[in-house]
């Protein structure tokens, strides 16, 4: 069976953030392990955020009840105001009236900063632990679990979805359950006021109930058309930035923000229709609630004139059937804002809920002493993108301790897959890789990755000092030991000649150094990290001759004493090395060092002769003057 990059808990969706896969056969989310779709789940889920912090819930809670109690005391006062001291002329009544509703809600008044202070700290709280989650668990997958998936369309996740879910967390929800307090309460109220009146005020009720279950749904699937044109307008911003000098070098610009408008303008579309159904939807609600004011003043005026009812009992219960009005009109418009809630929360909880395939095994060993051997037995291979095409088959390769091995061959041959076994961003599909003997799939990976350094022809560096650069595969390095790795790499000279030493910001990707420093970083960075096992992606094919030149002494310094797999695809830099793999069409076609590999002709030979015709007359190929390009074999 192909490996997967997610396991699928259940039947899975085709669809990630609004956009088909590129690959029917790509990784995928499951739909069944991600949740939360209904406002009931959604609400759940969204509590549980809460969980760490109940203690400070539940204080907010009680200040939600009281202060909601406190609401519901101010029509009874408005009754007794108006039977005893208006229609009796009690001017000590109204005084004393007057100064116990002020009481009342400078105690509601300090009620409610509590509470929302409370509520939006929780909000706050709950929305950085989720994008801490998120983000988390997004570092957790494999890297070929990202291939099919827009950046921007991630990154969105963590910035248009966490806010909507932090407007619910941090207020709505606190609203909701505030209105939802005062409707019970008023209805309550409201039969012990008079029974009749209120069986009058329902006759609307039913026929809202059924208009928030319909009109509900529409918004929830509306909503989430909103949020994937949005993530998809995001992705394809992400995806110009990242790429500016190419859009620019074609002159692209104006396509690009034509492609962008397009995007931005169908999220536009998408929201005008869900405004105009939260729209309906919320005037509705609030029609049907002053529709039961207007039917109250009629029934009720007609009590008072047969003298069934008392001034201030009709402006009591027009009081309460208000509040109750109010409260199911809010609470309409707030399970209009939870079906909203509930897309972003379902792309969210989509990620956190996912299982990486590729993690710690349940009872991982202990990665055995040793020096760094590496071996593939029979590895065989398909990409989960591609189950059609088996790129490895039947790969046989042991690496001693201290060797260097350079892989060559055609592009598509799986050098660079080899490496990623080795790192374990994939797993075999037949076959075991081992490091000093220890099937990689029964490691920790911190100690597997931990044991491995990569120096690629494109080094990415993060957008931090140079300092923090380097130190990036050994955070608890001093000072000393990062600029003793810069001086082993020499990079230390130029360094100190940057604006602020080793305090200097790089910038996104490295921008502000040039390759040749960029590349004598990352191999300061691998010395530091000090692996067993060395994989170098042709690390020099990019550079001009002198930055060549100081990539080269940086790179001996590297590989004394260590394990290599070098990826070349210019035969000039692999010639010196201890053994020469080729392969070809997923499997091992010859092995053997320079010389042998020429005497027997052959794939290598005419890989050679190839580049010698390509290559300018005065290139330094293969001339004895660039013997040393890799150190002698060991």
């Amino acid at each position: 069976m192909p490996s997967r990059a997610v396991r699928q808990a259940g039947p899975c969706r085709p669809r990630l953030g609004g956009q088909e896969p590129l690959n029917p056969h790509a990784p995928q989310l499951s739909a069944v392990a991600a949740g939360p779709r209904r406002p009931r789940a959604v609400l759940r889920r969204l509590i549980g955020l809460l969980a760490p912090h109940r203690g400070r819930f539940v204080l907010a809670v009680l200040s939600l009840l009281v202060g909601s109690g406190i609401s519901l005391v101010y029509p009874q006062a408005v009754r007794l105001a108006i039977d005893t001291g208006v229609s009796e002329g009690s001017t000590v009544t109204l005084d004393e009236i007057g100064l116990g509703l002020l009481v009342l809600f400078l105690i509601s008044a300090a009620l409610t900063w509590v509470r929302h202070y409370l509520m939006s700290w929780l909000g706050e709280r709950a929305v950085a632990d989720l994008r801490r989650s998120v983000f988390d668990r997004l570092l957790r997958f494999p890297p070929g679990w990202f291939h099919d998936r827009p950046t921007g369309e991630l990154v969105g996740r963590l910035a248009a979805d966490v806010a909507v879910i932090q407007g619910v967390v941090g207020s709505e929800l606190s609203i909701a359950m505030r209105n939802l307090m005062q409707l019970v309460g008023g209805m309550v109220l409201l039969f012990v006021e008079n029974a009749s009146l209120t069986m009058f005020m329902l006759l609307i009720v039913p026929p809202l109930a059924v208009g928030v279950v319909v009109i509900g749904r529409r918004i929830r699937a509306r909503s989430r058309a909103v949020q994937d044109r949005l993530a998809e307008a995001s992705a394809r911003v992400q995806e110009a930035v990242s790429a500016i000098d190419t859009v620019q070098a074609f002159v692209r610009e104006d396509y690009e923000a034509a492609r962008y408008g397009r995007g931005v303008e169908g999220a536009f579309e998408e929201a005008r229709k869900l405004a105009i159904l939260r729209g309906g939807f919320i005037a509705a609600a609030t029609f049907a609630g002053f529709a039961a004011i207007a039917l109250i003043v009629w029934v009720g005026g007609r009590a008072i004139a047969r003298g069934e009812l008392s001034a201030g009992d009709l402006a009591a219960f027009m009081l309460y059937t208000t509040i109750v009005a109010i409260a199911l009109g809010s609470l309409a418009g707030l399970w209009g804002s939870l079906e909203r809630a509930a897309g972003a929360t379902y792309r969210l909880f989509e990620i956190i809920d996912a299982v990486p395939d590729i993690a710690d095994p349940p009872e991982p060993v202990a990665l055995p002493e040793g020096s760094g051997a590496v071996t593939f037995e029979s590895v065989r291979f398909r990409y989960p993108s591609r189950p059609d095409a088996e790129v490895l088959r039947g790969v046989d390769l042991a690496v001693s301790p201290g060797m260097l091995v350079a892989l060559v061959g055609p592009s598509g041959a799986g050098k660079t897959t080899l490496a990623r076994l080795l790192l374990r961003f994939y797993d075999v599909t037949g076959g075991a890789v081992r490091l000093d003997g220890a099937d990689v799939r029964s490691l920790k990976l911190a100690e597997l990755r931990g044991a491995i350094a990569t120096v690629s022809q494109d080094p990415v560096l993060f957008s931090g000092t140079v300092a923090e650069n380097i130190a990036y595969g050994r955070a608890d390095a001093s000072v000393e030991q990062i600029e003793a790795a810069a001086r082993d790499a020499h990079a230390h000279e130029f360094v100190t000649e940057l604006p602020a030493g080793y305090e200097t910001l790089v910038g996104e990707r490295g921008v502000q150094l040039s390759g040749g420093q960029r590349q004598r970083i990352a191999i300061a960075r691998a010395l530091l990290a000090d692996p067993r096992v060395l994989v170098l992606d042709e690390a020099t094919s990019h550079l001009d001759a002198e930055s060549e030149s100081l990539v080269q002494q940086a790179l001996r310094r590297l590989l004394e004493g260590r394990t290599a797999l070098v990826i070349a695809h210019r035969l000039s830099t692999v010639r010196r090395a201890d053994r020469i793999v080729v392969l070809d069409g997923g499997r091992i076609g010859q092995a053997g060092t320079h010389d042998e590999l020429i005497a027997q002709g052959g794939l290598y030979r005419h890989l050679v002769e190839l580049q010698l015709r390509e290559d300018p007359p005065d290139a330094p190929a293969l001339t004895p003057a660039h013997d040393d390009a890799l150190p002698a074999g060991r």
